[in-house]
């Protein structure tokens, strides 16, 4: 996720390189045609290439609006996971006797591999990587024959806990309000890989950035009578607002691609193992994670 800074406008420009020079590429090549074939065609009045613009800015606008409702729903889903796992340790320490602690600890740190290797799924990556410090062996081998690692965590959580109930240990009550924490937090990640596995329609793309070269090609046309060294670079100029927007929102359309504007997975799991191991009296606590440069992941 982007944080408070100056973004640096290479890194800005870099996004829309390629673009940018298919545009000046596009827009030499017209600028030579209607320079050599000028009497053939017909005068190109200004007005075309401004409606075809502010139809171009409707489209941006309803992509914009769209991605950016992606990215906030996937955002809120992992504010309420933040949530829950506290209340799922509170849940524990309080309903459950303390002569239990070792098995509070071990659901607990389980919580805590279970947001980092949610995040790490989403996001395409080695889910079970560095999970030792939190799982034990056995556990990490059983888990690793699921396809659905997050998912296979919670059902170790939530056979524990019937395993105390079967005991006496634990009341109905509390297991079924305990196990509802359990359920809503599989609600969430449901609720992320829907988000992660529904992709924008990517004709919608290619429609955009053909529009925009259609745009530039006639834009080109309508300033004929303009020298070349003015008519390219305000070719380049325009169409990059265009490109500029359009990258935008493709980058908040998929909120969990491991890039610089995505939902930040694993800055929020190691603010809920911060959580967890302060609330277990834990003595060695890891410090938040630090942006890296404009960003934080």
């Amino acid at each position: 996720m982007l944080i408070p800074k100056k973004v640096p406008y290479l890194y800005i420009i870099s996004k829309i390189r390629y673009d940018l020079l298919y545009v000046l590429v596009v827009g030499a090549i017209v600028h030579f045609l209607t320079r050599s074939f000028y009497t053939y065609l017909p005068e190109m009045p200004l007005s075309i290439p401004m409606f075809m613009g502010t139809a171009i800015s409707i489209l941006l606008s309803f992509k914009m609006a769209q991605s950016y409702d992606r990215w906030w729903e996937a955002r809120k889903v992992w504010g309420a996971i933040v949530n829950d796992s506290r209340s799922f340790t509170i849940q524990l320490q309080t309903f459950i006797d303390q002569s239990f602690s070792p098995l509070i600890r071990k659901m607990a740190f389980r919580q805590i591999a279970w947001c980092y290797v949610l995040g790490r799924s989403l996001r395409g990556l080695p889910p079970l990587e560095e999970m030792e410090k939190y799982l034990e062996e056995e556990e990490i081998i059983k888990i690793s024959k699921h396809t659905n690692k997050a998912l296979a965590i919670q059902q170790l959580n939530a056979r524990d806990l019937k395993e105390l109930k079967d005991q006496g240990e634990i009341d109905s009550f509390t297991h079924v309000h305990i196990n509802s924490t359990i359920s809503r937090l599989i609600d969430h990640m449901g609720m992320a890989e829907r988000i992660n596995n529904t992709f924008f329609p990517v004709t919608y793309k290619m429609f955009l950035h053909m529009s925009i070269y259609l745009f530039v090609i006639i834009l080109s046309i309508s300033l004929r009578h303009v020298s070349f060294i003015f008519e390219i670079p305000l070719l380049v100029a325009i169409s990059s607002v265009f490109f500029l927007l359009e990258k935008a929102a493709s980058h908040l359309q998929d909120p969990f691609e491991n890039k610089p504007n995505d939902t930040p997975v694993t800055a929020i799991a190691r603010t809920i193992e911060v959580n967890i191991k302060q609330l277990l009296e834990k003595q060695k606590v890891p410090s938040p994670l630090k942006p890296d440069g404009f960003y934080i992941l």
